[in-house]
């Protein structure tokens, strides 16, 4: 498969999934994107269009800690998720962004889990 048709495979399903995902104040989209190096996550609120928090693998405490990369992405569910607890936001929707729920993405959404989050 082409690069290109990837790419837009990859967008065609991500507009359907954002066709039924939506994020509020109370239960904002806990949004992941994945790059081919690092894998970042956002809390948004799509009401009022704001980024709530945010987490990634850029960050030098994570990447001391992980040396893997499902430990890295474990790790920036577990941080973002101890920074939503300090906004108060316990409930999420959990938006994969046209990624498979596999690997990288799901190691994220257990370490939201494993930190409090509820989707």
């Amino acid at each position: 498969m082409q690069v290109k048709e990837k790419r837009e495979r990859r967008l065609r399903i991500k507009w359907r999934i954002r066709k039924k995902v939506r994020g509020t104040a109370e239960r904002p989209r806990l949004s992941v994107f994945r790059s081919n190096k690092y894998i970042y996550a956002q809390l948004i609120d799509d009401e009022r269009g704001v980024t709530l928090v945010s987490a990634s693998a850029r960050e030098a405490e994570i990447q001391q800690q992980g040396t893997r990369p499902l430990e890295r992405s474990r790790l920036v569910g577990l941080k973002l998720a101890e920074r939503a607890k300090g906004l108060g936001i316990e409930k999420v929707v959990f938006d994969r962004n046209g990624y498979k729920y596999h690997g990288n993405v799901r190691a994220l959404a257990e370490g939201a889990r494993e930190g409090g989050l509820l989707f």
